[in-house]
């Protein structure tokens, strides 16, 4: 979801095109911010400072904010109006949108949605599926929050019921790369993300189970979810190219709501007030070696997708797993952590909570509780590993490179703990994820291990 200044530029430039022309007067300024003729920008920017001038900049805030990410040559003018009516002064579109998610009692001007729609329409008439007013007035988040991620819909492509193949063909792949690793009803298979990051959603039937797999990059972070939700049919997901906090918004194919891909909410449209959640199933990040000596008779993600894409090790969203910086505003509370360390988090029924990867260093086993949950986690800072259980009243530990419990050795399964005697312990929904996901997402009410 990258794209460069300017090719935004481009698609600004064609945007202005559209019909969906400015509702109010004051979008006809900010629409002329956009555009390259210095004699308009300039009477825009003295047009908007007579309405600082007549105390009325406080409507003005989120249409700059909104112009600022997309000027095609100059930023001072704007940067400067934003910092005469706030008193603040930010260096760019990235922070003065941290600036605006953490106020939001501070509302857009009346015709702030046909400002942004004109805008995003321009760059996609498709996002009229989601965005239109209807959608709108049914919405659990902050539309001035929504951004555009750099693609059109569908321009990241899903797949649909891909081709999976036994592991022992799988000789493209290296040790060492990194799969999502999910096991339903006794169908276990891995996804290597390597491949699965040039597509960020995948919808099937594992287990005989109607599934959708996406797979947010900027969060790091994939989740398996059940996707019959009590429609005539199970829903597909698609990729909207819209984010929320850097975060994707996924959309499904029977009302074309949009979802919180990291929460599995609807947040924008018809379903958006369903309080629909979909089911989450277990799924685990680990290097391939050690899934394929865990799981042999795994089938793998091929590499036949019916796409072109260069699916080799490491080369995509390389540069951004190893930077400490997101590419996409999001806040988050760094307080404790950074926002790009990596946690393993669980919401259940009661509780949330989640655990830094440093806690499993070296291989560790924790004995923990989420509300009135008790779970064991069994990790692995190397590779970026955790599976949870529904530990019951016992005790683990780790002894001898087994999991042991009241003197017991428990066999670890993708479904469940498993005793000698037959006794079987659930598998507990978890995922990873970078830190200001899960504390933009899941924070309300969410614990944060801590050592002691």
């Amino acid at each position: 979801m990258i794209t460069r200044r300017t090719a935004l530029a481009g698609l600004i430039a064609s945007g202005l095109a559209h019909p969906a022309q400015a509702a109010v007067p004051l979008n006809s300024h900010f629409i002329a911010l956009l555009g390259r003729g210095d004699a308009a920008y300039d009477a825009a920017i003295a047009a908007l400072q007579r309405h600082v001038q007549a105390g009325e900049g406080t409507g003005l805030i989120h249409g700059l904010i909104l112009t600022l990410r997309y000027p095609a040559w100059r930023d001072r003018p704007i940067l400067n109006l934003l910092s005469l009516i706030t008193g603040d002064d930010h260096p760019d579109w990235f922070h003065w949108m941290l600036w605006q998610e953490a106020r939001p009692a501070i509302t857009a001007h009346d015709g702030y949605r046909d400002l942004k729609r004109h805008i995003f329409y321009g760059f996609d008439p498709r996002f009229a599926d989601f965005i239109n007013d209807d959608h709108l007035d049914m919405s659990r988040i902050r539309f001035e929050e929504v951004t555009w991620g750099g693609v059109k819909t569908d321009g990241i492509p899903g797949l649909t019921h891909p081709k999976m193949i036994p592991a022992a063909k799988a000789d493209f792949m290296v040790g060492s790369d990194a799969v999502l690793g999910v096991s339903v009803n006794g169908d276990t298979r891995a996804y290597p993300l390597r491949i699965l990051a040039w597509h960020e959603m995948l919808n099937d039937t594992i287990g005989g189970v109607p599934v959708a797999l996406p797979y947010c990059t900027l969060c790091n972070s994939g989740i398996l979810f059940e996707t019959d939700i009590g429609l005539d049919a199970p829903v597909a997901f698609g990729t909207s190219g819209l984010l929320y906090r850097s975060n994707k918004l996924m959309w499904d194919s029977a009302t074309r709501s949009l979802w919180n891909q990291f929460t599995g909410e609807p947040v924008i449209g018809p379903l958006a007030d369903s309080g629909l959640r979909l089911t989450p199933h277990p799924v685990v990040v680990e290097p391939w070696v050690r899934w394929l000596a865990r799981n042999p008779d795994s089938t793998v993600l091929s590499l036949d997708t019916g796409f072109i894409r260069n699916y080799g090790s490491g080369h995509f969203y390389d540069r951004y797993i190893r930077s400490d910086d997101l590419i996409f505003p999001a806040r988050a509370d760094e307080s404790v952590i950074a926002k790009k360390d990596i946690v393993f988090g669980i919401r259940t029924f009661g509780g949330a909570k989640a655990w830094p990867l440093t806690a499993f260093e070296g291989g560790r086993v924790l004995n923990d509780s989420v509300g009135a949950l008790n779970v064991v986690l069994i990790g692995d800072r190397l590779g970026d590993t955790v599976r949870a259980y529904d530990r019951g009243s016992l005790d683990f530990a780790s002894k001898d490179g087994a999991l042991h419990a009241s003197g017991t050795a428990w066999q670890v399964t993708e479904a469940a703990l498993i005793a000698p005697d037959g006794t079987r312990l659930p598998r507990i929904a978890g995922r990873t994820s970078y830190w200001f996901a899960w504390n933009n997402y899941e924070g309300a009410g969410s614990e944060l291990f801590r050592e002691g």
